[in-house]
């Protein structure tokens, strides 16, 4: 199936909110053609091929036109009014980017605030790009950026335009990312300063505003007095004064924030790990070397994202690198930092007694940190009555850096209305909500889930006893832990929901996910398998450590007799036992799953692995029956809520003649009629009582009798 594609007109964004951000507007039903959501990227094809994020056109905007700044236009040739050919594409995360610019931004910007300028922008090689920031939609760049170029490279930084030189992975657009590597290109005019940069060059948070931090920033604090300030305490006590310190945590929960703000007193050298990271393996030891060096004196050694620096699988120059920094921490007066999105690919070395002994944790903001955060954030804007509590338990996963982007698409949906009415600008509720529809938490930004829309367990009909088993199971755990702890009684861990096919066990879900305002991460039967020894026990860890990191949240394991069948049966070479085996270890072992729910679906309960049915995995095992008349007439209903049927359509009657019919097959009987109807008459209005008969000459129920009683008699022996 080939991608779909637009030719779309061309017209010029004068807009200040996207002047030069690497943002193109399209009319909604243009994203939804292409099949695209608000601030994925689209590939533009002019004179010369390009890409960019797109976003969603002002209102009033025609549909068949594009909105470009003049950077875009010129990367892909075009000129007002002119043609562009537009349609999805697939960008990968930038392990490198090279750009060249003037001589004066080349000496006095470095690569980490280079990056953060660049962070979350599209690029190929040969675009033209600006440094002002992307600070629209998931995964942006945040204040820093702006505030370090205004101190370095005062008010040209606005007007300066940089060239692409190279990028990594080679051959199509990438997106630049937190750990990306952004360097000056070697084509420049002028050498890029040295990666070790004073602390000061980035503004430190102050400590008061590290919410949900404070208890972190406390023990680094402790730890840093203890051995650069009184050392003798130590070492009087026998103990050596020498301090290592990996702090670690989610992508944008604000690892290096933390530290710069702890350090901001102290004599800082620091060193950004993918810059390092990119360079040939001589360079690396060299500016290791030198850092090592100018820290030597007293202070503190700080690199982030160290994973790029020293990977799991280290090469022959880790050695070195870990020597010099094994030094730099037994040198008297020195203390070494180290920050981390991914600790698992971290060299293990780096955790040695000698070396990082210490470790500090941040985990994504609870529902209350979520909303003292957004308190923070509009401190200082004018704002309508907000019930902030209800924004903040509708994002699960959000950390600082996806709030700020919150915060910001609410700013510009409010600085929308004020300017078409002319009234006093503030952010409202509405603001804030319609902003949770286009923002997607860094936590969850690479990641299929499933989507839950606005249907809620109160829009099913019927299926009473199913509501209630999955409300007590799922919901009550996340919305009433007191009660639990009170009772002295853990939640359940596993929900199995089984039925026949057709009969809404994934409907049901998003109506679940919906009323929790929980995040869903889907996985259909096998696609955890893989040929590949080890690989599929990964993807396992991976998926529960995603559900870990944007809690609550679901995991939906559809087709899961595929995923985890009885153990010893298969032919495999045992990789589906393997796969069975982690989730077992996953859903009741040592570390304890908070805050998450693994719910399957199946309609053959019997071929599931009975090991994975006990109490503390999939506990609850829930019948979704077929529907009866009262539920076929629900479904009916809610299906021709949209279909204008004539007045001889009786549905009560039609849902009592439905009997073996699905709740898809009811669904797809009135669409069937629809079409129907249009092959009557192209201009008809309506749905007759001889189109619904027509149509179900076409669709016939699909639940198997026989299938059905063996799931009535396996819920009854339950």
């Amino acid at each position: 199936m080939t991608s779909p594609e637009l030719a779309l007109t061309v017209r010029l964004n004068t807009s200040a909110a996207d002047l030069r951000r690497g943002v193109v507007r399209l009319h909604p039903e243009a994203l939804a053609a292409l099949g695209i959501r608000e601030w994925d990227a689209i590939a533009l094809m002019g004179a010369r091929g390009t890409a960019a994020v797109a976003g969603r056109a002002p209102t009033g905007t025609p549909a068949g036109t594009i909105l470009l700044d003049d950077v875009t236009m010129s990367n892909v040739g075009l000129t007002e009014n002119s043609s562009v050919v537009v349609g999805p594409v697939t960008v990968y995360g930038a392990r490198s980017v090279s750009v060249t610019g003037s001589t004066m931004a080349t000496q006095s910007i470095s690569p980490t605030v280079l990056r953060q300028a660049l962070l979350g922008k599209v690029v190929s090689v040969g675009d033209t790009v600006s440094l002002l920031p992307r600070d629209l939609g998931p995964g942006t760049s945040t204040s820093e950026a702006t505030q370090a170029l205004s101190r370095t490279f005062g008010v040209a930084w606005t007007s300066e335009l940089l060239t692409v030189t190279g990028v990594d992975p080679a051959g199509g657009p990438v997106s630049v990312q937190p750990n990306s590597a952004v360097d000056w290109g070697r084509s420049s005019a002028a050498a890029a300063p040295a990666d070790a940069v004073v602390v000061a060059d980035v503004a430190a948070v102050p400590l008061d505003h590290l919410v949900g931090a404070q208890a972190q920033a406390a023990k680094l604090t402790e730890w840093l007095g203890l051995a650069l300030d009184e050392p003798e305490l130590l070492r009087t006590l026998g103990a050596s004064p020498h301090l290592g310190v990996l702090i670690t945590g989610p992508a944008g929960v604000g690892k290096a924030t933390l530290a710069r703000s702890v350090l901001s007193s102290r004599n800082v050298v620091e060193l950004d790990g993918p810059g390092v990271g990119a360079t040939e393996p001589n360079t690396r030891l060299a500016r290791i070397v030198d850092a090592v060096a100018a820290v030597r004196g007293g202070g503190v050694l700080l690199i982030s994202d160290i994973d790029a620096l020293l990977p799991s699988t280290p090469e022959p120059v880790s050695a070195l690198i870990l020597e010099q920094l094994r030094n730099a921490v037994s040198t008297p007066g020195v203390a070494f930092v180290a920050t981390s999105a991914h600790p698992e690919s971290v060299d293990a070395r780096l955790r040695g007694q000698d070396l990082c002994d210490r470790e500090l944790s941040l985990t994504l903001p609870d529902g209350a940190t979520r909303r003292a955060l957004l308190e923070l954030l509009l401190r200082r804007v004018p704002t309508g009555t907000l019930e902030l509590d209800a924004i903040a338990s509708r994002a699960p996963g959000f950390v600082v850096a996806d709030l700020a982007a919150l915060c910001r698409e609410a700013a510009l949906r409010a600085a929308t209305r004020a300017s078409k009415s002319g009234e006093a600008p503030e952010i409202t509720q509405d603001d804030l909500v319609g902003a949770l529809e286009v923002i997607r938490p860094l936590s969850r930004s690479s990641t299929e889930e499933l989507s839950i829309g606005s249907v809620t367990l109160d829009d099913v009909g019927d299926m009473v006893e199913t509501k209630q088993a999955l409300t007590e199971a799922v919901l009550w755990p996340l919305q009433h832990p007191d009660s639990f702890a009170r009772l002295g009684v853990d939640p359940p861990r596993g929900v199995l929901l089984y039925g026949p096919p057709g009969c809404g066990k994934t409907y049901l879900v998003r109506a679940l996910a919906s009323s929790g305002h929980l995040s869903v991460h889907a996985v259909k039967g096998a696609e955890l398998m893989d040929k590949w020894v080890g690989a599929s026990e990964k993807a396992v860890r991976e998926l529960f450590q995603r559900a870990r990191d944007s809690a609550p949240s679901l995991i939906f394991l559809d087709e899961i007799d595929a995923l985890a069948p009885r153990r010893g049966q298969s032919s495999d070479s045992g990789v589906s036992d393997r796969v069975v085996a982690a989730l077992l270890t996953e859903m009741d072992g040592v570390e304890p799953l908070r805050d998450v729910v693994v719910l399957g679906a199946t309609n053959r309960p019997d071929l599931i692995d009975p090991a994975l049915l006990r109490p503390g995995r999939l506990e609850r095992l829930v019948f979704v029956p077929p529907p009866d008349a009262e539920a076929r007439k629900a479904i009916l209903r809610a299906s021709g809520k949209s279909v204008p049927l004539a007045e001889d359509v009786d549905l009560d009657a039609l849902a009592v003649d439905l009997e073996g019919y699905s709740a898809a097959d009811c669904s797809a009987l009135l669409r069937e009629a629809a079409l129907t109807a249009m092959r009557r008459d192209m201009e008809a209005a309506d749905v007759s009582a001889e189109d619904v008969a027509t149509a179900r000459k076409t669709v016939r129920p699909s639940l198997d009798p026989e299938q059905v009683a063996h799931l009535q008699a396996y819920a009854d022996n339950r």
